[in-house]
Parts: structure tokens; sequence; C-alpha cells
């Protein structure tokens, strides 16, 4: 009845990630992202939709080889550590549904880690806490590349992708791709406590399991040069270093 010309599916069932037990963490989602968006996929075929937007991972998803910064060209992660392969196997059925639909224009929006009201970053947060109490250590070199997005920035970028974007898939990051050993004692200072410890990654692999070693040590980041160029979008928090400012 309500006759949509978008349907936009940002379904997640995603709360504190516990890095010990990823799969775990993300078995929810990862059903929403197969059966859910199939199901809704659907649904909108029914219905006719002209243009269907997901929601899709961009933080933890790209091949961890080669260069720091990955753009839409680049493959997701062909050989995920066990603990990551259901969620990433999640994300690849979401995308090859959506951008395969040639009933209507399938657009992927692969988003950056979220931070700001809401998120898992927000003041308060259990992550933000632990970083304060010391309790969230660099683990070995700490170069794993985080990109990150303010969720504001987030929904703009979805409302441009609305009425902007085409077919394909897009990056919906902020410009300032860093690696953990950089973000992680910055985000420290800004919450007035002092630097994280530093530990090896066997200690860090007894602590926060196998993808938690590889978020800290091997993840690349992305770049938004393509959300920038055709969707017209530009983030209000280009960087994470004012962006979580007011989380201190």
């Amino acid at each position: 009845e309500a006759a949509p010309e978008v349907v936009v599916n940002e379904l997640t069932a995603i709360g504190d990630i516990d890095t010990r037990h990823f799969e775990r963490s993300f078995a929810a989602t990862d059903r929403l992202r197969i059966e859910g968006n199939d199901n809704l996929l659907a649904a909108a075929r029914a219905t006719g939709v002209r243009r269907f937007v997901a929601q899709s991972n961009g933080a933890f998803t790209y091949a961890r080889t080669g260069g720091r910064v990955k753009s839409e060209q680049d493959s997701l992660d062909r050989s995920p550590v066990a603990p990551m392969a259901a969620m990433i196997a999640a994300v690849e059925h979401l995308e090859k549904a959506v951008l395969g639909a040639q009933w209507t224009e399938g657009i992927v929006l692969r988003y950056g880690a979220f931070y700001g009201p809401g998120t898992s970053m927000a003041p308060g947060s259990q992550q933000l806490e632990m970083i304060r109490k010391r309790k969230f250590p660099v683990v070995g070199d700490g170069g794993g590349v985080w990109s990150f997005v303010h969720i504001a920035d987030a929904a703009q970028a979805t409302v441009a992708a609305i009425e902007n974007g085409a077919r394909g898939v897009y990056n919906i990051v902020d410009d300032d791709p860093a690696p953990v050993a950089e973000w992680l004692p910055e985000l420290a200072a800004m919450l007035g406590a002092k630097k994280p410890l530093r530990v090896p990654r066997f200690v860090g692999r007894l602590a926060a399991g196998q993808a938690g070693v590889v978020l800290m040590t091997e993840l690349r980041g992305a770049s938004n040069a393509k959300a920038k160029r055709e969707l017209g979008w530009h983030p209000a928090h280009p960087t994470w270093r004012q962006g979580l400012q007011p989380a201190a």
C-alpha cells in the first residue's frame, strides 16, 4: 500500500562486539544480511521499487594484503581468519544479491566504523570507558588501519545515495584512515587517559581472540573518493580527530 520508490535496508543486530567470540557477535546480523535481505529484495521486487540501498561493511572486510587504503574496486578478504569468515560471507551474499538485481538500481554502502550518538563509540560507551581505564591495549605493531565515520555523516551519505546514487558500491568513511597505533593513543589523550598499554600479538590473541588481533594489526582502511565524486557527499566530520573530541 505504501508503494515506495526506494527501499533502504539498514537492518542490523550488532551490539557490543566480543572479539573473542566474533562469530557469535555477528550471527544474528549475518542472518539478516542473507535471509532478511533476500526477503526484503523479494518484497521490493513485487512492489516495483526502482532503487534498493543496502548497508554493508567497509570497516572489517577488505583483503588484508596490498596497500593500506582500499577503493571499491579492491576485493573483500578472500582468506579471512576463521572467526570472521561467516561475517564476510554474509556481506558478500548481500552485496551480490543487491548488485545482481537487474530489476532495480542496487546500491551498496560500505560504512566505516561508526562513532557518535547511539554507537559503540558514543560518550560513556563501554568501548570508550575501556580506553579511559587503560583496558584497551595496542596489540603488536598496531598496524591495522581503521576508517571511521560519524553516524550523522553516514545518514547524510545515505540520503545522497537515495537521491543521487547509481548502481554500485560506495565506501562511506571519513577522510582520515589511521592505524590503531595512531588513533588509539590520540583518543586516549582526548579522554584524559594514560597512553594505552602495548602487548605482543600472542598476549592479544589470548585476551581478544584471533579476530581481535586482526582488527588491531592487519585491517585495511577505505577511500571515500568515489562517494565524494559521484554522490556529491562530503563528511561534516572529515576526521575522527575532531569528530571524537566531544566524546571526551
